[in-house]
């Protein structure tokens, strides 16, 4: 209930955030006053302007924002045996899969999780907590890190935000054309400039509707990519060490991160339609039925 909770408000928030930026927009006379009104045409530019610049915008902080919201300490020398080993693990394993040394980070909490997240697979954080460090073995630590490489080189926070932009864009778009075609269909018998209120009605439901829906289809693209990040880090550090983390997360309370780095975290929400993970069971089966052994390289 809290999650549905916290969902229908999020949706709330981004319409409203959404109407206010257009509103600003328009009176400071970046957009003309009726760009997005006239035709489809514009109003689609004006959908995909708002759609992907606000995804990839956050995208951009992601790091910084990441950082501050957990409180995470960035090793730049290492100061003790763990973050070395920490800091040369993961060195090791961006250079098996390919891409430039990410940041590492340790942050403080209880939670045994883990994430990453970054402007692209060159340009990523890794960060560990504290109460993941101190309940897992070095195997399994070493299997969650591989984890979180394996999201950075397949590209995944570039590509999730792809599909935000596009859930954006249409959820910005659509409630418009069906709310212009119907007020139109309500008001051909009559003469009135401007639109009238059924628009502006389908318009606030279709569009808080199609959020939800939005987040459906970005929560179901983040399990999937849950099940490859898991068979990247088989590939790594072998599919026993992997299975073996999984296992031990199963032991845990459910770990809290702020809600927009849940998708790129070792763990998150299970709640059905709108869960960022998959259920753990699901994930050690996976991986139980894979060949995958370590290797020095990566996989592809």
């Amino acid at each position: 209930m809290k999650q549905v909770t916290l969902l229908v408000l999020t949706n709330f928030a981004v319409l409203m955030m959404l109407s206010a930026l257009l509103a600003v927009l328009r009176v400071l006379g970046v957009i003309p006053p009726d760009f997005g009104l006239g035709s489809y045409a514009g109003m689609l530019v004006l959908s995909m302007l708002m759609g992907f610049g606000g995804a990839f915008l956050s995208l951009a902080m992601s790091k910084s924002i990441a950082k501050r919201s957990v409180g995470a300490q960035v090793i730049t020398q290492p100061r003790n045996e763990v973050e070395r080993w920490l800091f040369t693990t993961v060195q090791r394993q961006a250079r098996a899969a390919g891409i430039d040394m990410p940041e590492v980070a340790i942050y403080a909490s209880p939670d045994m999780n883990a994430f990453a997240t970054g402007m692209s697979k060159n340009s990523s954080l890794v960060a560990v907590s504290t109460g993941l460090l101190n309940s897992m073995t070095r195997d399994e630590v070493e299997a969650v890190l591989a984890h979180e490489i394996s999201h950075a080189a397949n590209g995944d926070m570039t590509t999730l935000t792809l599909v935000q932009g596009v859930t954006n864009t249409f959820v910005y778009f659509l409630p418009r054309v069906l709310g212009d075609v119907i007020d139109t269909a309500l008001s051909r018998d009559e003469r009135r400039h401007g639109r009238g209120p059924a628009y502006f009605l389908i318009v606030m439901v279709m569009q808080f509707l199609l959020g939800i829906l939005a987040t459906v289809i970005v929560r179901w693209f983040s399990r999937y990519r849950e099940f490859k990040a898991d068979a990247g880090a088989a590939k790594l550090e072998g599919a026993e060490s992997m299975i073996s983390a999984l296992r031990r997360l199963k032991t845990s309370a459910p770990p809290e991160l702020p809600a927009s780095m849940e998708a790129m975290g070792i763990a998150g929400n299970v709640s059905a339609l709108f869960a960022t993970h998959p259920p753990l069971d699901a994930r050690i089966a996976a991986l139980g039925g894979a060949t995958a052994q370590r290797t020095g390289t990566w996989g592809g």
